[in-house]
């Protein structure tokens, strides 16, 4: 292995995850594949995190550690973009894990296939009580390898529905077209999203595997997911809008299958935003909290989606009913019953979520 030209650079993020960020490397370094670097970023933690990283440097020439003051996760993942030299980019959160065989397999179908871009499948590992009990749920789409863009486009709606175009860290990257293109993640809430959306928006090249490597771990109580977010409804109202933007762009806005999802993705996440008013720390008063449901399930956006929205399962055609009659009250009831689900039994809710 050459240190200096890695066939993957493995970026990881790290902040105050010294419990976790052990695990996460020594996954890396039992991987079959060698020839990789791990840029890992302290950014700015409190806790033993940068020393932890520093140790592993300590005895391992793959391994270079960036130190910064605490700037978030968009910059930390910049600053080691700006540094890496491997063929292919993944992206690690310090908090996870992954298979052995990971990098050898995804390298070589990328490699084989001259791929920009390679998707596998994941896992989502949901930890519940003191102990190390948990739910493992697998997401994945079958294997494929596009023999054009428009193959792609076409496609891409089934690897959406299937949560494989969200993350960042179930895929390699060419690094030469993030430098060609000049991506960096930018400075917003939910960041990894709209690096993959800028990433895929005119990419020619595209494969995906069915075989999962990677685990999402759910687990922290402290974790982004299980806090009130005052302007999670904004974000996601933005995030619609850049789903849609893409699909006008790839020449699909017109596509049943297409903008099934894209406005079934829009409505769910509708829920989660009534989900989060409800939360017991929203600082609304209840009359406020009627007020912003009643103005997100008004809305034309909310309409349209609702009406397109074919739902999977007779659960989501019920939390939908409220949102479909556009009574505000009913909303909040079921707002504050998920808040309460998520809160209190971690293992129900993403059990329900996953059945969506």
């Amino acid at each position: 292995m050459s240190p200096t030209q890695p066939k993957i650079s493995v970026i990881m993020p790290a902040y105050n995850v010294a419990a976790y960020v052990g695990r996460a490397v020594e996954s890396l370094q039992h991987q079959t594949f060698e020839d990789f670097e791990l840029l890992a970023v302290d950014d700015g933690s409190q806790d033993r995190t940068g020393a932890i990283l520093d140790s592993f440097a300590a005895r391992d020439i793959r391994i270079t550690v960036i130190h910064q003051e605490n700037a978030g996760a968009p910059a930390a993942r910049n600053a080691a973009l700006d540094r890496a030299a491997g063929t292919y980019v993944m992206f690690f959160d310090a908090d996870d894990w992954a298979e052995p065989t990971m990098l050898a397999t995804m390298y070589e179908f990328g490699v084989r296939n001259r791929l920009e871009l390679v998707v596998s499948g994941f896992y989502i590992d949901t930890y519940f009580g003191s102990d190390d009990r948990h739910d493992s749920e697998v997401k994945s789409c079958e294997d494929a390898v596009f023999a054009t863009q428009a193959d792609f486009r076409r496609a891409a709606w089934r690897l959406f529905d299937n949560n494989q175009l969200y993350p960042p860290w179930n895929k390699l990257f060419l690094r030469r077209r993030i430098e060609d293109l000049g991506l960096r993640f930018r400075a917003t809430f939910w960041d990894d999203f709209p690096f993959v959306l800028d990433f895929i928006r005119d990419v020619e090249w595209v494969g995906v595997m069915s075989q999962p490597f990677y685990h999402f771990i759910r687990q922290r109580s402290e974790s982004e997911t299980a806090r009130w977010r005052p302007d999670m409804y904004e974000k996601r109202e933005e995030e619609h809008g850049w789903m849609l933007d893409l699909y006008r762009h790839w020449g699909l806005d017109g596509d049943a299958a297409s903008m099934e999802m894209v406005q079934r993705r829009y409505i769910e996440r509708l829920v989660g935003c009534i989900e989060n008013v409800c939360n017991p720390l929203c600082e609304l008063s209840r009359a406020q909290k009627l007020a912003e449901i009643r103005n997100m399930i008004s809305t034309e956006r909310a309409r349209v989606a609702v009406e397109v929205a074919r739902p999977r399962s007779r659960m989501m055609q019920a939390m939908l009913a409220p949102i479909k009659a556009r009574h505000a009250g009913l909303c909040y009831q079921e707002g504050t019953f998920i808040s309460f689900v998520k809160r209190h039994n971690g293992r129900l809710f993403a059990t329900l979520k996953a059945r969506r």
